[in-house]
């Protein structure tokens, strides 16, 4: 893949950039059987590839200049703004929106925030593109200052980019590196974007979580499907349910599925999914995963798990362990986190993994794990 910002030295988040792409999935996958080579009878398929460009589904600008001269990008090791509108790992409707967004900043007057002085507005733009081109913008503001002017120019930014279907405010007052802020303020009718899979229409609110490259998320949710429908379980949990993929994606056929994720905003998004598709068998509760584990009386037949990079922790791997389940499909974003959890669960193991590419020219992935107690 080509680009313009990584051979100038502008932005190496693509770190593995200069890295032919076969060597990028092969390096990869060595990676991850290392990290899992105390479980040498785990069958693995073959690594799933990524398209390289025109992928990630989100940008996150890190909004710096001034408001008459923008700069929508990330800030370099000095502190100065590098923009990258034109960065081609994002998709088409978000490369095309972010200068039209450039200018909007212009129109509304939002200043910028400036870190090493602490002065400014605008901190964020958060730009989502749904299958179906339609996008969600956030801006993420240090105040309530400027909402009035953006609630002012929204109809023509609407206009010039009709794609725009939901749009919001994030408020993040502290000065920290946290990316946004508790309290979101809508500012159109539309409250969440449309993310179309294969089974389901998941609903994606602002501040909930999905994953950044569709095609894989979608990849992920149907050999989730196909894993689990070998093994038949009649009950299922989904721990760190987020916008409901997983839950939504394996509920039919009978079975019943329970959805637990601690953030509200993405439980009311699975669950104005499920009431949309009609989809039966599934319910969802906002909640702390090993607490909601810990309270009930039996475990499930499964239990899908899809943890931070942090993973699981010695609480709920150990309450796992314990707990007789039968089967476990664990999706990871770091095998390092997830061969600890292992080391926490000897009595169930992993019989079956798959990498897939999510973050292609970075030395991020996910991988897909089914666990069978022994």
């Amino acid at each position: 893949m080509l680009c313009s910002h990584f051979d100038a030295g502008r932005c190496r988040s693509c770190t593995w950039l200069g890295t032919a792409y076969a060597e990028q999935l092969a390096e990869k996958q060595r990676l991850v059987e290392d990290l899992l080579a105390a479980h040498p009878d785990t069958v693995w398929l073959p690594p799933v590839a990524s398209a390289q460009l025109g992928v990630r589904n989100k940008a996150k600008m890190v909004v710096s200049g001034t408001a008459e001269e923008p700069v929508l990008g990330i800030l370099g090791p000095l502190g100065a703004g590098v923009d990258l509108r034109d960065c081609p790992l994002h998709t088409p409707g978000i490369q095309a929106a972010l200068p039209e967004l450039a200018a909007f900043v212009t129109r509304a007057a939002l200043t910028p925030y400036d870190v090493a002085r602490r002065r400014g507005e605008l901190k964020f733009l958060l730009v989502t593109e749904s299958p179906d081109g339609e996008l969600m913008v956030r801006f993420v503001l240090r105040s309530q200052e400027p909402v009035a002017r953006i609630r002012k120019h929204l109809p023509a930014l609407l206009e010039r980019v009709p794609a725009v279907v939901v749009a919001s405010v994030n408020l993040q007052p502290e000065h920290k590196a946290v990316l946004e802020g508790e309290r979101e303020i809508l500012l159109t009718d539309e409250e969440a974007l449309r993310m179309r899979l294969d089974r389901v229409t998941l609903r994606l609110r602002p501040q909930s979580f999905f994953q950044t490259n569709t095609a894989m998320a979608a990849e992920l949710y149907r050999r989730a499907r196909a894993w689990v429908d070998e093994v038949a379980p009649r009950t299922v949990w989904d721990l760190y349910c987020g916008v409901g993929g997983f839950a939504l994606t394996l509920a039919g056929t009978g079975r019943e599925v329970t959805g637990v994720e601690i953030g509200r905003e993405a439980v009311v998004s699975a669950e104005q999914t499920s009431a949309d598709a009609g989809v039966e068998g599934v319910r969802f509760e906002a909640g702390d995963a090993t607490a909601y584990a810990a309270a009930q009386p039996a475990p499930p037949d499964l239990v899908v798990v899809n943890p931070p990079r942090r993973g699981l922790g010695p609480e709920l791997s150990g309450w796992l362990e314990a707990s007789g389940v039968r089967h476990v499909l664990y999706s990871s974003c770091n095998a390092q986190s997830l061969a600890r959890d292992l080391q926490t669960m000897p009595s169930l193991r992993p019989v079956r993994g798959q990498l897939l590419d999510m973050f292609p020219n970075t030395a991020h992935y996910e991988v897909l794990v089914l666990l069978e107690r022994a």
